[in-house]
């Protein structure tokens, strides 16, 4: 049974408590009907309807270089995105599915290009957090 540790807890969010400024970035195909990650579940949208996101997903606007440079800019530390959605679809190449955005129209890692856009601007690899 899981056991609360107050020490070991500390000791993970050090870190963030001494970056204290970062950002979150929680995105996917529920942003094309504006909707919450929650909401294939929450609003009990069927699965037909919500494979039609699948279909359409291509993020023309997507600019990680942008959001690196904004990113730095205004002094943050870090930055996490998630990259695996409650529903599984997946914004990285995958073995394990193919519910991924490089199966969309997309058709690319997005993933990989958040990575190597905050890589560039000088982000470690320790600021990259991806919720599996």
């Amino acid at each position: 049974m899981y056991k609360f540790d107050r020490e070991a807890y500390d000791r993970r969010m050090e870190w963030y408590r001494d970056a204290r400024f970062g950002m979150f970035i929680h995105w996917g195909l529920y942003a094309i009907p504006g909707r919450g990650e929650w909401g294939m579940g929450d609003e009990e949208i069927d699965l037909e309807t919500y494979e039609k996101y699948f279909e359409e997903w291509n993020p023309v606007y997507y600019d990680p270089k942008k959001w690196a440079k904004a990113a730095k800019e205004a002094g943050m530390k870090y930055a996490v995105l998630t990259t695996k959605h409650h529903e599984g679809f997946c914004l990285f190449d995958s073995q394990y599915t193919d519910y991924k955005s490089t199966n969309t129209k997309c058709g690319r890692d997005l993933v990989r290009e958040f990575a190597d856009a905050f890589r560039a601007e000088g982000y470690s690899r320790q600021c990259f957090l991806h919720y599996l």
